[in-house]
C-alpha cells in the first residue's frame, strides 16, 4: 500500500507498507522532508512495523514521536504528518487531482440563500450528484454569520446590526460568528467528498483543504500561515477563518471568509466581542483582530478572486461550471423552510 500527504506549508510525506496477519510490515518512509540524524528513519521504520492495522493517526504519531533518538531534528513534517500519511496509505484516501473538480462564481444572492445552497451543494456531493466544488459566494446584502452552536444573545448586538444594515443569520457549521459587509469579503466553500480527508484528523483536514489558499495567497506576496484549529493570517495579523460540517451521506462542507476591507470599529458595534476572546488572541482592540487583504496587496477583490480560481485550477484542473436551476429551487425552498426562519437563527438563543 501507497500513501502520500504534503504537509501543508511543508514538505512531502510518502510511505510504502504491507499488511501481514493485521499489522503494518516493511514499513518504508520517504519524502523531501530533512531528518537528522540519518538512523532516526531506520528508527522511525521500526517503530511503525508491527503496528495493527486499526492503530489511529495519533496513536502512530506517539509511537514515531516516542522512537525517536534524543536530539533529533525533523524539518518540514511531524510525527503527526506520518500517522496521517499511514492512515491514508491504509484507506487508500484519493488526492486533489483524483476528483473531476468544478468551479462556480455565480451571482450575488441574499445571505440566507448563500448558507442554503451551502447546505444543498454539499448534499448533492455526498449524494454523488454534483462534482467536487469550489464555490466563491457573492452576497446582495451585509450580514453577520453566527456559528451553528452560538447564542444569539451573546455573539450579536442587534441594535447595532439593524443601524449598519446587517441581516443576521446561522449557518450549518460550528464555529464562530462572522461580519460579511457586501464587497469587502472573499467567502468561499469547498464542497467534497469524506474519501479526500479520509485518515485525517478533524484538525490536519482544515489544515490540507485550506492549503490551495495559502499558497494563492503566497503568490500575491502575502506570507500566509495557517494557525489551529481554522485561522489563516499572516505577519500583519489575522487574514479570515474557516468552519467545517460533514454530513451524514459523506459530503463535507469546508467554507473560509477571508477579508478585503473591514472597518474594525463596525464590528465592535455589531458583535459582542468580550475581553477575554481578545485577550486569548493576544490583542487588546477588536480593529486588530482582522488585517484586510487590500492594505497587503493593493490588488481589488476582483483580481484575489481571479488568483484563487486561478491557483485552485492549477492544483485540481478545475473546469469552470455554475449551479443549476434546480438546485437554486432546492436551495430557496430551505431558506423558506429553515434558514429564514426566527426557529433556526434563535435555536440557541
Amino acid at each position: 500500500m501507497h500513501g502520500e500527504y504534503k504537509v501543508p506549508g511543508g514538505k512531502l510525506v510518502v510511505v510504502d507498507l504491507e499488511v501481514e496477519d493485521g499489522r503494518i510490515a516493511q514499513f518504508r518512509l520517504a519524502g523531501d522532508f530533512f531528518l537528522e540524524p540519518d538512523t532516526a528513519l531506520d528508527a522511525i521504520n521500526a517503530a511503525v512495523n508491527g503496528l495493527p492495522v486499526e492503530t489511529d493517526a495519533s496513536a502512530i504519531a506517539a509511537v514515531v514521536r516516542g522512537a525517536l533518538p534524543d536530539g533529533a531534528q525533523l524539518l518540514g513534517f511531524t510525527p503527526e504528518a506520518v500517522g496521517t500519511t499511514v492512515r491514508r496509505a491504509l484507506v487508500t484516501a484519493p488526492g486533489w487531482r483524483d476528483f473531476d473538480w468544478e468551479i462556480v462564481h455565480d451571482k450575488a444572492v441574499s445571505p440566507s440563500m448563500n448558507l442554503a445552497l451551502d447546505e444543498v451543494l454539499t448534499s448533492r456531493v455526498g449524494e454523488g450528484r454534483r462534482r467536487p466544488t469550489l464555490r466563491i459566494w457573492e452576497w446582495d446584502g451585509s450580514a453577520v454569520v453566527i456559528g451553528s452552536f452560538q447564542s444569539y444573545r451573546n455573539e450579536v448586538d442587534p441594535e447595532g446590526a439593524a443601524r449598519h444594515g446587517f441581516e443576521v443569520v446561522r449557518r450549518i457549521s460550528g464555529g464562530g460568528a462572522m461580519l460579511i459587509p457586501a464587497g469587502q469579503i472573499i467567502t468561499y466553500s469547498l464542497y467534497v467528498p469524506a474519501s479526500l480527508v479520509q485518515g485525517m484528523t478533524f484538525a490536519d483536514s482544515y489544515a490540507f483543504l485550506d492549503d490551495w489558499v495559502l499558497q494563492a495567497l503566497r503568490s500575491l506576496g502575502i506570507d500566509a500561515v495557517y494557525q489551529p484549529l481554522n485561522d489563516i493570517a499572516s505577519p500583519s495579523g489575522k487574514i479570515g477563518g474557516a468552519a467545517q460540517k460533514r454530513l451524514a451521506n459523506g459530503g463535507v462542507l469546508h467554507h473560509a471568509s477571508l477579508s478585503y476591507d473591514l472597518d474594525g470599529q463596525v464590528m465592535t458595534e455589531v458583535l459582542r466581542i468580550g475581553r477575554e476572546k481578545l485577550s486569548d488572541k493576544g490583542t487588546t482592540s477588536a480593529a486588530k483582530r482582522v488585517d484586510p487583504l487590500r492594505s497587503q496587496t493593493g490588488l481589488t477583490r476582483a483580481e484575489i478572486i481571479d488568483r484563487f480560481i486561478a491557483t485552485f485550477r492549477s492544483l485540481t484542473d478545475a473546469e469552470i461550471g455554475e449551479i443549476s436551476a434546480d438546485e437554486y429551487a432546492d436551495a430557496e425552498a430551505l431558506v423558506e423552510s429553515k434558514f429564514a426562519t426566527d426557529a433556526w437563527l434563535h435555536r440557541v438563543p
